[in-house]
């Protein structure tokens, strides 16, 4: 039986399998020929590690077994010990050794060195994306060395490995590379805990003409002493712009996003931004945007809607979490004015949903052309004021209710009577639906594609109709 199959076909059926471990562990049981022609022809593979002195060549063993790989997910289950930098340095020598194809690595098992980026540069010239943590100073000219490279994640580490990285800066010259400005082909940049200290940032920032997104996280500055100067040379181009937990930045990245970058279509301000700071970027911003997402923007009131509605006509998302100030006439207004455009609507925590009845039913009959509605935790949103909105709303594809716990089984009945082309939908912790009424909404929504809800609550009916009718089902 074994033999009954060439290794082509065997190895086309393999690539078609899911990415699950219970597929992969049943495939390698079979044979030694089905376990050698699986991981030969395997493209992807996340690994979770332990620092332990075997790992290092236990990794070697494994990679070279793999040698398609495409794409590396390497994260430690622990922190190492306090030669952190030289484990994770001889873990990437692995990677370097046996995956010269990659082109996607994910590496989190600690910051590597100067030295060991210049290794994986010369046998992974094909890599078009790289997730690594770094130790202060940051230094980024080696990035020209990945001539490929499109996306790049940072995450900044203390500063262990200090004297190591300033030896290696100056015998390569990485210092004096700083004075003139490169044309690095990233479109992709992730920052995650810059300090306006940072004196590594400004090559960087004059480097990236070619930036198409930008997401910092957890930043206290851009660098080089606090400056913008550098900074703003990277924003004309821009189009999507995360700001996540860097609340001393915020207000000045807006302000210069405002003067300087008239491409934006895409911005997400997460836990930080001052009234008006906000209010300023909203009434000055000339770019044609399309997304918005403000999450935990404590001082967002109806004067800032009023200046959405006014100067982001085009807008066709907009996301709002846990917005205490904001009321039912705000929304309304807003509403109203995104009457023939919204398609996609978020009100997650956000108190004003269970504090002003007849809000959401007034949203629905102005908001006909939504595509994606998320009221996530509202957890005093009950059956009627949900109902109401669905009877105007009856284009919807994706539905999110996690941890609505005021529906009930009314609930899950109106949803596939109003929405008849639901694919996507999320009742996890709606403790107040029920078994019977999960299975009879599975039974009647002939579109759908993807629930996530409690196990407990798949009667063996919904279990085995979702799997004839490819419904992925997440637990």
């Amino acid at each position: 039986m074994d033999n009954m199959l060439c290794d082509e076909l065997l190895e086309e059926i393999f690539q078609r399998l899911p990415p699950s471990p219970s597929y992969s562990l049943s495939v390698s049981l079979v044979s030694k020929r089905w376990l050698y022609l699986y991981r030969n022809c395997t493209t992807s593979l996340s690994l979770r590690l332990t620092p332990h002195n075997s790992t290092i060549p236990s990794l070697s063993s494994l990679l070279s077994h793999y040698p398609s790989l495409l794409s590396l997910s390497l994260l430690l289950s622990s922190e190492p010990a306090a030669t952190a930098a030289t484990f994770s340095d001889l873990l990437l020598l692995a990677v370097s050794t046996f995956c010269s194809k990659l082109h996607n690595l994910r590496f989190l098992a600690g910051p590597v060195s100067l030295s060991s980026l210049n290794s994986l540069s010369s046998t992974c010239i094909h890599l078009t994306s790289l997730c690594i943590n770094l130790s202060r100073p940051i230094l980024f000219t080696w990035v020209m060395k990945f001539p490929a490279l499109k996306e790049l994640s940072v995450f900044v580490c203390s500063g262990e490995g200090l004297l190591r990285e300033i030896e290696f800066a100056w015998e390569y010259g990485s210092w004096e590379n700083e004075d003139f400005d490169a044309e690095l082909g990233l479109e992709n940049l992730c920052l995650s805990g810059i300090r306006a200290d940072d004196w590594g940032l400004s090559w960087l920032w004059r480097s990236c003409k070619r930036l198409k997104k930008l997401q910092l996280r957890n930043c206290g500055g851009v660098g080089d002493g606090g400056s913008f100067s550098s900074f703003v040379r990277c924003l004309q181009g821009l189009e999507e712009v995360e700001l996540r937990t860097c609340r001393s930045i915020v207000d000045g990245v807006l302000l210069k996003l405002a003067e300087n970058c008239n491409s934006l279509s895409s911005l997400l301000v997460y836990d930080g931004g001052s009234r008006e700071g906000l209010l300023r970027f909203i009434s000055q911003c000339r770019c044609n945007l399309q997304k918005l997402d403000l999450r935990l923007p404590l001082d967002l009131n109806n004067e800032h809607l009023s200046a959405v509605a006014l100067n982001f006509r085009g807008l066709l998302s907009i996301r709002l979490q846990s917005c205490c100030l904001v009321t039912g006439e705000g929304l309304k207004a807003l509403g109203i004015a995104m009457s023939s455009g919204l398609e996609e609507l978020a009100l997650i925590n956000c108190d004003v949903v269970e504090r002003e009845p007849g809000l959401l039913a007034t949203l629905g009959q102005n908001l006909r052309q939504l595509r994606k509605l998320d009221l996530s935790f509202n957890e005093m949103l009950f059956d009627k004021e949900f109902i109401s909105m669905l009877a105007s709303c009856n284009d919807i594809l994706d539905l999110r209710l996690r941890g609505c716990k005021g529906l009930t089984n009314a609930a899950m009945v109106s949803m596939f009577k109003s929405c008849k082309c639901l694919k996507n939908v999320d009742i996890m912790h709606c403790c107040g639906i029920e078994a019977e009424a999960v299975e009879l909404f599975v039974l009647n929504s002939p579109q759908l594609r993807r629930m996530q809800v409690e196990e407990s609550k798949l009667s063996d009916v919904a279990r085995t109709w979702a799997s004839t009718k490819f419904i992925e089902v997440i637990v």
